[in-house]
């Protein structure tokens, strides 16, 4: 019975440097909290502690780990502990120190779960504004759902799952173009039917203009931020989105372009058909899969690009894979929040995983936090990002 129970702490003793490591797995992760949750009697009412209360437990056990250390460093008390109690009470002894480590870990990191509960910060909707060509704007997150707004003969009709479908009717006036711009707010997004029926899907903080409809043997229009595209084909009309100074032209395919103010490259990743890319004279033709990075200087064209990373967003969740700051821009842009940084994070650390955009943020923050490389603090819609 004592070997499986030297065992079981042996096993306790290795996930917990896991942690410290940052190797830990889910499952280790997992383990360590239920483990956490249920062996030690003061770890079990920890949470309910007042700081007071918290600060009394941390002296005791302090000093317990002080007089357990003071009686493995005496050379008498050693040879005493190997024979009358074993090997074993120098692991004991190590076990507590690492378990108090452990713990108090915990309590921090509760403090700081508490303080983003205490301002509960939900995720972001469905909501945008429609401008129309006479400067008229429309809260799209408000307006009931049905025709909304009428232009030369045009209807412009919201759907109850949140989409804006243009239809034109016999009476349109065939020569008048106006110019619509829809615009996602932080914390929103929207889909788009344009008027030739192509499909487009708005990131939160993007917009894109277009025309009621298109003429002149092209379709163009103008996006910031980050967009989603299926584009309806026609062969004789190809289609042109603007970006930052890129135009990505295309006769009828899917493609992600995300062309932030804040980011440094505008990206923009080919899921099929063909897209030419141009950008201050340089050119790309880009195939399935590949992705192409622009920014003052070049113009680069990256393969095997992991297409489920890109669309993420499109499809409702996030899929991490990549450093601190790619991932709070990301998290402030959905969530509406400030992030501040304590200390300026190694680009070079990457995070990966995944987790659904309509979780709380408090969630998604705790599961960046279980890597053990970064931690949060909250202070109203502020995140602060310590080590």
């Amino acid at each position: 019975m004592s070997t499986e129970k030297d065992g079981y702490k042996q096993h306790i003793l290795q996930i917990i440097e896991h942690l410290q490591s940052g190797d830990a797995t889910t499952a280790e992760i997992r383990e360590i909290d239920e483990w956490y949750e249920h062996s030690a009697t003061d770890a079990r009412y920890a949470e309910g502690m007042s700081s007071s209360e918290k600060l009394q437990a941390k002296d005791k056990m302090l000093s317990a780990i002080n007089d357990k250390i003071s009686s493995l460093e005496s050379p008498a008390k050693k040879i005493s502990l190997y024979s009358t109690i074993g090997k074993f009470s120098i692991a004991a002894a190590v076990f507590i120190i690492a378990f108090a480590g452990f713990y108090f870990y915990q309590l921090q990191r509760r403090e700081r779960i508490v303080q983003i509960a205490h301002t509960k910060i939900t995720p972001g909707k469905n909501k945008a504004v429609l401008t129309l060509g006479n400067g008229e704007k429309i809260s799209l997150t408000d307006a009931s759902n049905g025709q909304i707004a009428t232009q030369s003969g045009i209807k412009i009709v919201k759907t109850k799952s949140g989409q804006l479908i243009y239809e034109i009717s016999g009476a349109a006036d065939n020569k008048t173009v106006e110019y619509n711009s829809i615009e996602a707010p932080v914390g929103g997004q929207w889909q788009v039917i344009l008027p030739d029926q192509s499909r487009v899907w708005l990131n939160a903080l993007s917009s894109i203009t277009y025309p009621t409809r298109f003429t002149n043997g092209e379709r163009r229009v103008k996006i910031t931020g980050e967009a989603y595209f299926e584009i309806a084909h026609r062969k004789k009309m190809p289609f042109r989105v603007q970006s930052k100074g890129q135009t990505v032209e295309v006769l009828g395919t899917h493609f992600n372009i995300a062309a932030y103010s804040d980011e440094k490259l505008m990206k923009t990743t080919l899921l099929e058909g063909s897209v030419k890319i141009s950008n201050q004279g340089r050119t790309a033709l880009l195939i399935p899969g590949q992705q192409a990075q622009v920014d003052d200087q070049s113009l680069k064209v990256t393969n095997h690009i992991d297409l489920d990373d890109v669309i993420a967003w499109k499809n409702g969740y996030f899929k991490f894979n990549e450093n601190v700051e790619s991932i709070m821009n990301k998290i402030a842009r959905w969530y509406n929040v400030e992030v501040v940084y304590e200390y300026k994070p190694d680009t070079k650390i990457g995070f990966g995983g995944e987790i659904s955009r309509n979780r709380d943020l408090k969630e998604v923050l705790e599961t960046i936090e279980y890597s053990g490389k970064v931690h949060f603090r909250t202070e109203g819609r502020r995140i602060i990002v310590i080590k």
